[in-house]
C-alpha cells in the first residue's frame, strides 16, 4: 500500500484538540461529575486521579470521531468519559499487576493507599464507567465496552502465560496487542461515531479505523522500550517484565541457536542488570528488530490514514490524522 501524503504540521496535543477544545473543557467537567462519590477515602482518591490526568488522547477519539459526522452531544460526553474511566480502571489494575510505584512521574494509587485499596478503586471505576450507559440505556455502548475489556483481559494474560515460556510468534503478538490495545482504541472511535450517526458501515469503518491505528500505537509504545530515556518509562522494562515485543521476536527470528540461548538466559533472570538490558536492546537492533517493528508501525499507519481518507473532509477529521501522526511520532 502507497503511503498517503500527511498533514504536515508541528504537532502538540493542544494544536490537535482545536476543533474541540470547549468540547474537551465539558468533557472534563462530565468526568470529573462521575467521579463524585460519598465515600471520603474514595472521593479523595478519584479527585487525585482526576488532577493527575494524563494526555487525554482516548476521550480526543471519541470527541474527533462523533465531530467527523455530526453534532457532539450529551451522549458523547458520556461515551468519552465511560472511555476514559473504563481506562483509568485499566492503569490503576496494571500498576497493581505490575507493582509499579510511580505512572507519569505521579506516584501510583497502590503506592499511595496499598495494593487492596487500588484493586478497588479500579473496580468502582470499572463499575461507575459501565453504569453510565446502564443509567441512560445505552445498551449497544455497553455491549461494545463490555466486550472491549473482555478482549483486553484475554490479551494481558494471554502475554502473561507466553512471558512464562518465551515462546511468543509474531502471529502471537499481534493477537495480544490487538485484544490489549487496539481493541480498546477500536472501540473509542466508534461509540464516538456512533453517538452522532446511525450509518452502521460508518461505525464500524470507525472501528476498523481505530484499531489499526491501536496497532501502530502499540508497536510505537513497544519501540520507545528500546530507546535511550525520557520515554515515560524506564527504558527495557518490558525486557525486565519478560515481555517480548515484536523487536525481540523479529531478531530472536533472524538470529542462530546459540545467539537465541543467550539471549533467552538474559531475558528469563528478568534483565536484573542494567548491562543485561542494553546487551538484549543491542540484540535487536543488531539482527534488525528494532527496525522491522518501525516498518510495521508505520504500515498499520497508512492502513490508518487511508481509511481516514475515505471519511468526510472536516476539520475532525484532518484532527484524528494528525492525532495518528502523534501517536506514532512521540518521543514518550
Amino acid at each position: 500500500m502507497q503511503a498517503p501524503k500527511l498533514i504536515n504540521k508541528q504537532l502538540t496535543l493542544e494544536k490537535i484538540k482545536q476543533p474541540i477544545a470547549l468540547e474537551m473543557k465539558e468533557f472534563e467537567l462530565c468526568f470529573r461529575d462521575a467521579l463524585k462519590t460519598k465515600v471520603a477515602l474514595l472521593d479523595r482518591i478519584t479527585y487525585y486521579l482526576a488532577h493527575r490526568k494524563g494526555k487525554q488522547m482516548r476521550p480526543m477519539f471519541v470527541l474527533l470521531s462523533a465531530k467527523i459526522f455530526g453534532d457532539i452531544n450529551a451522549s458523547t460526553y458520556r461515551a468519552a468519559s465511560m472511555v476514559e474511566l473504563l481506562h483509568t480502571a485499566t492503569l490503576v489494575h496494571d500498576d497493581v499487576v505490575d507493582d509499579s510505584m510511580k505512572r507519569r512521574s505521579f506516584f501510583s494509587i497502590n503506592a499511595l493507599w496499598k495494593n487492596k485499596i487500588a484493586v478497588l478503586v479500579g473496580d468502582y471505576l470499572f463499575s461507575r464507567g459501565l453504569l453510565i450507559s446502564v443509567e441512560h440505556k445505552e445498551y449497544e455502548v455497553l455491549e461494545l465496552l463490555s466486550n472491549t475489556i473482555k478482549q483486553m483481559s484475554e490479551g494481558e494474560l494471554l502475554q502473561m502465560s507466553k512471558a512464562r515460556k518465551l515462546d511468543i510468534t509474531e502471529d502471537v503478538y499481534y493477537e495480544i496487542i490487538r485484544k490489549k490495545t487496539a481493541s480498546f482504541v477500536g472501540a473509542a472511535c466508534a461509540v464516538g461515531a456512533q453517538t452522532a450517526s446511525q450509518d452502521a458501515a460508518a461505525i464500524e469503518h470507525m472501528s476498523k479505523l481505530g484499531e489499526a491505528i491501536g496497532m501502530a500505537f502499540q508497536i510505537k509504545d513497544d519501540l520507545l522500550d528500546y530507546g535511550k530515556g525520557g520515554i515515560g518509562k524506564p527504558v527495557g522494562i518490558d525486557i525486565k517484565e519478560k515481555k517480548l515485543t515484536l523487536p525481540i521476536i523479529h531478531a530472536m527470528n533472524n538470529a542462530s541457536r546459540a545467539e537465541k540461548r543467550a539471549i533467552a538466559r538474559l531475558i528469563k533472570r528478568g534483565g536484573k542488570k542494567k548491562s543485561a538490558v542494553r546487551r538484549v536492546i543491542d540484540f535487536a537492533e543488531e539482527k534488525g528488530g528494532i527496525a522491522y517493528a518501525q516498518e510495521r508501525m508505520l504500515e498499520y499507519r497508512t492502513e490508518a490514514v487511508s481509511m481516514l481518507r475515505d471519511l468526510p473532509q472536516n476539520d475532525a477529521r484532518d484532527a484524528l490524522e494528525q492525532l495518528l501522526i502523534f501517536v506514532t511520532e512521540r518521543k514518550k
